[in-house]
């Protein structure tokens, strides 16, 4: 199965899926986008080979369908069969999510249903929360809304900070997004559930 990574920033995430990919797996890489060229992460998948492309959003301003059309342009050269959202810091509209719904995963820096979007860490903390995490799921018009895949669970600890939080949790997700996506490609769709 060939998989499309897609990135905003210095691509850990991706990182961690691609290098799990290069053992024995179902999947491979073949493509890491970003929306924005600067993003440190595409150095890294030149290096190790991969396929990148730049779909900057800033020209769309606020025709997001013209970026998501841009978007697809790219995906039809490079003919993933999947996406894995790793940290891309756009939001998809109902249009581009309905036509990869089933085959489009993210991961995302909370226990989801809680904290959807962005700030995820300090949220946690100021409810007085005594774990956080993360949870992969699958990618709908909704945000942070689709079926989860996979939670890794991480305690909240005295003094905490939401850097130091974030850091924890980064460790979690670079062990559950890989073990989530080797079960997904492999038509296993029950949660991965790591502590």
């Amino acid at each position: 199965m060939r998989v499309a990574l897609f990135i905003s920033g210095g691509g850990s995430n991706m990182l961690s899926l691609v290098k799990s990919m290069a053992q024995d797996h179902p999947a491979r890489p073949c493509l890491v986008l970003s929306n924005r060229a600067e993003a440190g992460g595409l150095a890294k998948a030149e290096a190790l080979g991969i396929a990148t492309e730049v779909v900057d959003h800033r020209p769309y301003g606020a025709d997001r369908a013209g970026f998501e059309a841009a978007l697809q342009d790219v995906l039809l050269r490079h003919a993933p069969d999947m996406i894995c959202l790793c940290g891309f810091m756009r939001v998809l509209t109902e249009g581009f999510t309905r036509e990869w719904e089933g085959r489009m995963l993210n991961i995302h820096p909370s226990l989801l249903p809680k904290y959807k979007g962005l700030h995820t860490h300090q949220r946690a903390l100021d409810a007085g929360d005594s774990e956080a995490g993360c949870t992969v799921h699958e990618v709908t018009a909704k945000l942070d809304d689709g079926p989860v895949l996979g939670q890794a669970r991480v305690p909240v600890l005295a003094g905490d900070t939401a850097e130091t939080l974030a850091a924890r949790v980064l460790v979690a997700e670079h062990r559950l997004y890989p073990a989530v996506l080797r079960r997904f490609v492999s038509g296993d769709r029950r949660p991965v559930l790591l502590a």
